[in-house]
């Protein structure tokens, strides 16, 4: 199996000066099987409202919306959550509600994987995708000013980074979902990083596992690698991942980072 798919052959990120790394899933496995605890507590919530939809049905339903909003805020799915409840005849908790419940469920399931960092138990490239370490120190090599930006709450996504020891390579900073999430998106970071003249759009460099971060990259005429990481080895791509992101313009796409330097010379010898 090919270890890096070209999809638009001639494209180059020879002009690159800052790049954009979406974390979870693409650099960060600490949240590896979140889908396994999210999708079923939504179709939880919805079959409570016994509407006559087989749990199947409601599964590919909530399949395929927390898919399109994968690399947004996690509350952007809560709140389609709440429209579903509503659609349904249902009374809807607040979306903030949904999220706390649902990340009470999540960090029950990490919390082994967090200790486990925290504590030295557990090297932090056992939680990284394959070659990412290297790729991260090759791009800080080329003097790349990178940016770490995560659908996850920004206090723990700035914990995660640390324990991982990545923290270190993102210069622009660590960004995260916060309360007032309008007030913070991968789409408004690219544009602050534009408007103070950080890069042009076509400077860009975007790495990404969800379709979010490589629309928003594509939108600004930047190059975009998508992270197919079939996870938690990372081992193949993923070909649902991979028809995702081609279908939003990923230039390139990766299982993981272990052909570094067949990507490096592609992205910037081409």
């Amino acid at each position: 199996m090919l270890m890096l798919e070209r999809v638009r052959p001639g494209v180059s990120a020879r002009n690159a000066r800052v790049v954009l790394f979406d974390f979870d899933g693409t650099l960060s496995l600490i949240r590896s099987g979140w889908v396994n605890v999210m999708v079923p507590m939504m179709v939880e919530i919805l079959s409570e409202l016994k509407t006559g939809e087989s749990e199947e049905e409601l599964r590919a339903l909530v399949e395929d919306y927390v898919a399109r909003l994968t690399g947004k805020q996690t509350i952007y799915q809560m709140i389609e959550l709440a429209r579903q409840v509503e659609l349904r005849g249902g009374k809807p908790l607040d979306p903030l509600a949904y999220k706390k419940m649902y990340l009470a469920r999540l960090h029950e399931k990490i919390k082994d994987r967090r200790e486990a960092l925290r504590t030295g138990r557990a090297a932090p490239d056992q939680y990284l995708v394959p070659g990412a370490r290297a790729l991260l120190e090759a791009l800080k090599q080329r003097g790349m000013k990178m940016y770490l930006a995560s659908g996850t709450d920004q206090e723990y996504a700035q914990e995660e980074a640390r324990l991982l020891d990545i923290e270190r390579y993102f210069d622009g900073g660590v960004w995260g979902a916060l309360d007032d999430y309008k007030s913070f998106s991968k789409e408004i970071l690219i544009r602050r990083m534009i408007e103070a003249s950080e890069c042009r759009g076509d400077d860009l460099l975007g790495f990404g596992d969800g379709y979010v971060e490589i629309e928003n990259v594509k939108a600004v005429g930047g190059v975009a690698v998508g992270v197919a990481t079939d996870e938690p080895e990372c081992k193949q791509v993923d070909q649902w991942k991979r028809r995702r992101l081609i279908g939003v313009g990923a230039d390139f796409i990766i299982a993981n980072y272990l052909c570094l330097d067949e990507l490096l010379k592609a992205l910037f010898e081409s």
